[in-house]
């Protein structure tokens, strides 16, 4: 062990930290956009729209995230269609993100009970005022434990997207392994600085949570 060797590593991996957290938070707010617009198709009561949301699901869960990346960068390049690095991976990350967050939703709002938006309607609320104060605020609080999971999954996946070029985490601590002959010590900070990004992502989930907890205690 050469501690020297991991001080001296410590900018590059800042740096690559950076770049992870801005593919993978930009991939997770793609991944909810489209994670809420799918679970609404499946939930529509729309035949079609249902079955897109399953195949869309279906598909991107079913395909290897590795194989997405690839097909966008690469394979949609022979058609004359161009991708830049960042948009492929941040396009690959929340595609597949979304499906799964689709699903975590839709069976969040299955788990609320039906009665209560009949009885909301009933009183006079309209389609919209039961979405928006009834369903979904307990389908968040419902869904909040594995929605941060999921987020953690995805930093951890966007180790990935060192396929397509991007300089994050895990491609920078090979280049320094490679360098340096001390993988020990470029992996070792790599992952240290992975552990950091998921903690803080953790305490702020738990504090989501809390926050969810008490609205829905008021």
């Amino acid at each position: 062990m050469q501690p020297q060797v991991l001080v001296h590593s410590l900018p590059y991996l800042t740096r690559a930290a950076g770049m992870t957290l801005v593919v993978s938070l930009a991939g997770i707010i793609l991944g909810m956009a489209i994670g809420f617009l799918v679970c609404l198709a499946r939930v529509s009561g729309n035949p079609a729209l249902a079955r897109a949301g399953a195949l869309y699901v279906s598909f991107f869960r079913g395909v290897p995230l590795l194989v997405q990346l690839l097909f966008i960068y690469y394979f949609l390049a022979e058609f004359g269609v161009d991708i830049p690095a960042m948009a492929a991976a941040i396009g690959g990350l929340g595609f597949a993100s979304g499906a799964f967050q689709a699903e975590i939703l839709r069976g969040a709002l299955n788990a609320v009970s039906p009665g209560q938006g009949e009885a909301a309607t009933a009183l006079g609320f309209s389609r919209v005022d039961v979405w928006r104060r009834i369903l979904l605020p307990q389908a968040l609080r419902i869904s909040a434990p594995p929605l941060i999971n999921e987020f953690t999954l995805l930093l951890k996946a966007s180790s990935l997207v060192s396929v397509v070029g991007i300089a994050e985490l895990t491609r920078v601590s090979m280049n320094i392994a490679s360098s340096t002959y001390r993988p020990l010590e470029a992996y070792l900070g790599g992952g240290l600085f992975y552990l950091a990004i998921n903690l803080c992502i953790a305490g702020l989930g738990g504090l989501a949570e809390r926050r969810l907890a008490a609205g829905a205690a008021k």
